[in-house]
Parts: C-alpha cells; structure tokens; sequence
C-alpha cells in the first residue's frame, strides 16, 4: 500500500462517448501505477454497470464511489447515478446537490474538490463529450498547480467538452486517446519519484 501523500489523484470526465473512451484509457494503465483514479461520466440518474465494464476493459478494479469511502490507489473510482462524487483528504464524499451544467453526477464538481485539497498531486483529464463541463473545474486544477490533459478535440466523438477546455483553459497536453495511458502511466510515476523528495506539507493541502 502506497503511503498517503505519495501517488497522484486522477480526476477524469467525459459524456458523449465516454464510455468507448474511458475502455481505451484504462486498458493501456498500468496495473500498478501509483495513483488514484476518479470518474464522472454523465449518466443522469439512470443504473449504470460502468464499473464492471472498466474492470473487464484493463487490470485495475473498478466500483461506484461509497459514501465516507476511504481512497485507495490502484483503483477505479465511479461518481454513481444521480450523485455528485467529491474528494476530501484521504477520502471522498457524494452529494445529491443541485445539477451542474444541467449533470448529476457532473464534472466539475469532482475537479474543484480534487484540486483544492491536492492541490499539484492532482492530473485533470477532459475526454469526448458535449458543452462545457469540466472547463471550470479544469480550470481549478490548473490554478491549484495540478496538471490538465485534454483529449485532441479532434479525436473525439463529440468535440465539445474537449474543444471548450482547450479554448478557456489550455492544457499541459492535448492528445489523442490512443496515446494518453502512456502519458498518465508517465505524469503519475513522475509525480511519485519526485514526492518523496518533497516534505508532506508541501505535497498535500490541509483542507478537509
């Protein structure tokens, strides 16, 4: 078990077309890298069998987030119907909160959590979808220090998200589907060999 303070967090976001997108990302990570991963896809309140989809699809396990569940690295982490999922230190919490860019779950959300309780441990990551979720929390990971991959909107099946993060956030990489687990499976092991040069205090915010 990695200690808390020493993998990244994964924050990731997608809608229309998600769920092909979400197989072809986690099918090319590594079964041990060194972060927790995160998931909105807009599902509305409808059931959703998306974590057993994602365990089949590459080696890490996959599940909808609990209430008060403790975070783990190495594992999946699904905002379930109809709830927003939020992450608090070493933990993450679910709210039935008003809809967000018309979303519950929505996208940013989950990214403003994210960056401002880890702040640079973060990696925000804007896949295929409609609209613009996922731009302002993108943008709270950026000004928290974290990283921003977005998907090439020209790669996507649906341009939209992807192109609006791009156009009112920027990213540190746009890049195809095809080449982001090779990316993340870098950014995260990167991040983890420089964190235990970092004091703890420097690494990770203390809001709760």
């Amino acid at each position: 078990m990695l200690a808390f303070g020493s993998y990244a967090i994964v924050v990731i976001g997608a809608s229309r077309g998600g769920v092909e997108a979400l197989n072809t990302l986690v099918g090319g990570l590594s079964s041990d890298i060194p972060a927790a991963l995160f998931v909105v896809q807009h599902i509305g309140p409808h059931p959703s069998c998306l974590p057993e989809i994602l365990s089949r699809a590459g080696p890490l396990p996959a599940m909808h987030a609990v209430q008060a569940q403790t975070i783990t690295p190495g594992q999946i982490y699904i905002a379930p119907p109809d709830h927003h999922l939020l992450l608090k230190a070493k933990s993450m919490t679910l709210s039935r909160g008003p809809r967000v860019n018309w979303a519950r779950p929505a996208i940013d959300p989950l990214f403003r959590s994210a960056a401002a309780v880890y702040g640079p441990a973060v990696i925000g990551v804007i896949l295929t979808g409609g609209l613009n979720d996922g731009t302002a929390g993108l943008k709270a990971v950026r000004d928290a220090g974290g990283s921003a991959v977005v998907q090439d909107p020209a790669d996507a099946l649906c341009p939209e998200m992807p192109a609006s993060a791009l156009h009112h956030v920027g990213a540190d990489h746009c890049i195809s589907l095809r080449d982001m687990p090779l990316l993340l499976n870098h950014l995260v092991k990167e991040f983890a060999s420089k964190s235990e040069d970092r004091p703890f205090a420097a690494r990770w915010r203390t809001n709760p």
